[in-house]
């Protein structure tokens, strides 16, 4: 199993439409035998201490392998909707990692 967790920035006023973008590729994770363990929106208080802005979600995605997640970035369905991703994000962290 492999674990993908991401810092999402979204850019001002763009709330809406990266939530629609969401409500249209998170479903997708099962197809792509993903699970999303958590997804986050934390408040300014939740952070002890940051060196850079503070995203916006926090999501903790699992693959069984990286050919799953990989197929889950190609989805046409996915695809179809990038737009709204491009138009409501700014910028994305995504790191990989594995359990211990």
């Amino acid at each position: 199993m492999i674990y993908y967790t991401q810092l999402i920035f979204i850019k001002p006023g763009c709330e809406q439409e990266f939530h629609a973008f969401e409500e249209k590729v998170l479903p997708l994770l099962k197809e792509h035998n993903g699970e999303l363990v958590y997804r986050i929106r934390p408040d300014k208080s939740a952070f002890v201490e940051s060196s850079r802005e503070l995203p916006y979600e926090i999501h903790l995605v699992t693959f069984g392998s990286k050919a799953d997640f990989e197929d889950y970035k190609t989805d046409p369905k996915r695809l179809s909707s990038m737009e709204m991703k491009n138009n409501s994000v700014e910028n994305i962290i995504l790191i990989e990692g594995f359990a211990l």
